[in-house]
């Protein structure tokens, strides 16, 4: 996640040698990435979903993003 990015809500993923851009809301993808880095974040985003949108709107107004854990 990057301070004052462009909508609609996205993280930025990596996963051996790809990246990726993944829709917050939606978990649309944009870019490739393997299927089982793509399941793992997917996982990760219905289990923080709440907590993504919230330093989404912490990132617009460059206020200091809250840690999310990863996976257990």
């Amino acid at each position: 996640m990057n301070y004052n990015d462009h909508n609609p809500p996205h993280i930025h993923a990596e996963y051996q040698d790809y990246e990726a851009i993944i829709m917050i809301q939606t978990g649309e993808v944009c870019g490739q990435m393997p299927k089982r880095g793509l399941n793992l974040i997917w996982e990760w985003l219905d289990l923080h979903q709440s907590e993504l949108l919230e330093n989404w709107e912490n990132a617009r107004q460059r206020k200091p993003l809250n840690r999310i854990d990863p996976l257990p």
